[in-house]
């Protein structure tokens, strides 16, 4: 450990680590601090990689598989017999993806040169020329100052915790807990209708969980489309999750081996019994020892920090990325904002197009967008057009089970340019990437209708809603447009 470096980045989730990679590419000398231990044993990738955006979704493949064995594989001619669920091995092939990709993290940061600091990272100050880090070593909490020229802080966020439902570990668990049920709970609440809380009850409900999630929005997924939201709820429920929209809980309490939930909707007070309740009411920035008192850096009103389109701070030589900062708590997000500060502090002209960042909500169907709503697009004063398609009318849908949900764009209708792209469908996380490229080269609807896709693929649904949004959809009948 040297005790001088040209950038110390705090934090080493997606944002944190990719920008410490970065650097040591372009000849910096970079230490990459991180105090996480997961398991035992101190560990790369944050968040993301280790207790959120990749088990969670080792979890929602094993219990989409077990799923699509048990019900959906008849219609296919093929008998299976019995199918159980093997839990402890679930959990186990879990844990072994997250190891190989925080352990390949770990290679690396080695393989670019970058020093992995094992403890905490405080911006003691920064305001010199040479910013003071203070490190205090995870083994024995010993504290030593680091100077750098350059500081990124990626520390990152945490579980919101609240009041009327505190977690304990064991019958009330936030997100994380909620990865390592040794058992299917009968009864499963959900506080918070949001991405998080719609694929773990979805994971649970597919093994056998009794699902029901409490949303205190009066609307479901109100960041989502209007049109798209509303196909996801029906789906949703008709796969078995129970979805109270405008419903508050104000109670949660341990109760022997279960935990008692009072809500309150339209005035009415009710209360039910369950075997776990998951809280994912959303997250926090995590800034625990972040700053000294005398680091100098300006919070906004949230409490979050403070930055610029290029996420530097009102310091010179500070940035601060990822879920510290404006903007979606999104590991891509983040990884995108650590390059280009990196970028930026080697002379570099990089920025993030925030308007092409993409949401995906990886339930079955996968729920994702990129760019403006229809809502928000009329919003902003854009003359609106819309297209959309069904994929009951797509073959390969059709050919592989998948035919449920939609590709919808939204249009300038002035100047024909493509304002978002929205889909409920299998794998709309990768589809919407086709909106976000034709985004980002500024496409009209007609670049998409004249451009020829694979025959026969999901893709065509784009294909389709581009031509329907001007009348043209082949393989759906549209009302012609009346002539103003």
């Amino acid at each position: 450990m040297k005790d001088n470096y040209d950038l110390v980045v705090i934090g080493g989730g997606p944002g944190g680590y990719e920008a410490a990679i970065r650097a040591g590419q372009l000849g910096m000398s970079v230490a990459c601090i991180e105090k996480r231990v997961y398991k035992g044993e101190p560990a790369l990738g944050g968040t993301c990689l280790n207790v959120g955006c990749i088990p969670s979704k080792a979890l929602l493949d094993s219990s989409h598989r077990y799923e699509a064995t048990k019900h959906d594989l008849a219609e296919h001619g093929i008998s299976t017999g019995d199918v159980a669920i093997d839990i402890e091995q679930m959990i186990a092939r879990k844990e072994g993806i997250v190891k190989q990709l925080t352990g390949g993290v770990a290679a690396l940061l080695k393989g670019n040169g970058v020093d992995w600091l094992q403890g905490w990272g405080t911006l003691v100050d920064g305001k010199g020329a040479d910013k003071q880090v203070k490190f205090t070593a995870l083994e024995d909490d010993r504290e030593t100052t680091i100077t750098a020229k350059n500081v990124i802080l990626a520390a990152g966020s945490v579980p919101i915790e609240i009041p009327v439902a505190k977690t304990d570990g064991d019958r009330i668990v936030d997100s994380t807990g909620a990865l390592d049920f040794t058992e299917v709970p009968k009864r499963l609440g959900v506080i918070g209708a949001g991405v998080i809380g719609l694929e773990l009850g979805s994971v649970w409900r597919r093994l056998g969980s009794e699902v029901v999630v409490y949303e205190a929005l009066p609307s479901f997924l109100a960041a989502a489309d209007k049109d798209i939201a509303k196909e996801a709820g029906k789906m949703l429920k008709k796969q078995g999750l129970d979805i109270r929209v405008d419903t508050k809980v104000t109670n949660a309490e341990v109760k022997g081996d279960q935990v008692v939930v009072t809500s309150e909707s339209k005035g009415e007070s009710s209360e039910e019994s369950f075997d776990k309740l998951i809280v994912c009411v959303g997250r926090r920035a995590y800034a625990e020892k972040l700053l000294g008192n005398d680091s100098g850096i300006t919070l906004t009103e949230r409490g979050l920090i403070d930055v610029n389109d290029q996420c530097k701070t009102n310091l010179d030589g500070v940035y601060a990325i990822g879920d510290l900062v404006r903007g979606p708590m999104l590991a891509h997000k983040a990884m995108e904002e650590g390059m280009m500060a990196v970028e930026r502090i080697h002379g570099e002209k990089a920025q993030v197009n925030y308007d092409t960042i993409i949401n995906v909500i990886y339930t079955h169907p996968e729920i994702a967008w990129v760019g403006l709503t229809e809502q928000e697009a009329e919003a902003a004063g854009y003359e609106v057009k819309t297209g959309s398609f069904n994929l009951a009318a797509n073959g390969r849908a059709l050919a592989q089970s998948e035919a449920e949900g939609s590709i919808k764009v939204v249009a300038d209708a002035k100047t024909d340019r493509l304002l978002g792209m929205h889909a409920i469908s299998a794998g709309a996380g990768d589809i919407v990437h086709q909106g976000m490229i034709a985004m980002e080269f500024v496409s009209s609807i007609e670049d998409l209708q004249l451009m020829t896709f694979a025959h026969p693929t999901i893709s065509e649904a784009v294909h389709e809603a581009a031509l329907s949004a001007d009348g043209r959809a082949i393989h759906a009948i549209q009302r012609k447009k009346r002539k103003k």
